[in-house]
Formats: structure tokens, C-alpha cells, sequence
């Protein structure tokens, strides 16, 4: 399973819309095979309305999770247009997640696809 933690530090961030770094981790027989950190900087660009409106702000998370093939996003918190276009696209949210970022990864794959 290909996992997408919002991370601040080695902990699970906030929310999704803010997030400033995002990790993609591969889960493979209960065990993290791979963890890569991106600085998105989604903060920067939350709540500012460009010519598009708020939609290309989810444009843009929608690119990042669909170029790194995620099946589940971690993270404290999504918003319910943020959460309704990753379920379009069969993305699985496990929201409420807090602690360590890598085993709030472990949890969400065990739970939600366990």
C-alpha cells in the first residue's frame, strides 16, 4: 500500500489543506519498505482564492496523491470538500491521527485495508 502522511516533524500534522510536508511511505507485510519526505507547502496556498477559486488548491493535492499512487492519506484532519475529492479518486482517509507519523501510517493500512 502506498501511504501519504501529512508529517510535521516525525509527527502526523494537522490538517491536510495546511500541511507543509507531506511523506509517502510503502507498506509491505505490516512493515514501512520505503518513507520519502516532500516539502509541498500547502499552507502557503490554503484559503487564498486564486482565479479558480479554492479548487486549485485540491487541484493540486489531487496532482501530488495521483503522481505518487496513493492508496491512503493520513492526517489529523481533512476538510469535507477535501475528503469528498479524495474519495472520487478512491483514496482512502484515516483522519484523527495523531503521534508518530510512521506508525499512524502502520495503524491506517491495518485498519483500513487490513
Amino acid at each position: 500500500m502506498i501511504v501519504a502522511v501529512n508529517v510535521v516533524g516525525g509527527d502526523v500534522g494537522e490538517g491536510l489543506g495546511r500541511a507543509r510536508s507531506m511523506a509517502v511511505a510503502r507498506v509491505e507485510e505490516g512493515e514501512i519498505s520505503s518513507w520519502q519526505a516532500y516539502d509541498v507547502r500547502w499552507d502557503q496556498s490554503h484559503g487564498k482564492f486564486s482565479a479558480d477559486g479554492h479548487g486549485a488548491h485540491h487541484t493540486r493535492i489531487a496532482s501530488f496523491m495521483k503522481e505518487h499512487e496513493v492508496e491512503i492519506v493520513v492526517t489529523g484532519h481533512a476538510g469535507p470538500p477535501m475528503a469528498q475529492t479524495l474519495g472520487q479518486m478512491d483514496i482512502l482517509m484515516y483522519q484523527g491521527a495523531t503521534g508518530d507519523a510512521r506508525q499512524a501510517a502502520l495503524e491506517a493500512v491495518e485498519t483500513l485495508a487490513g
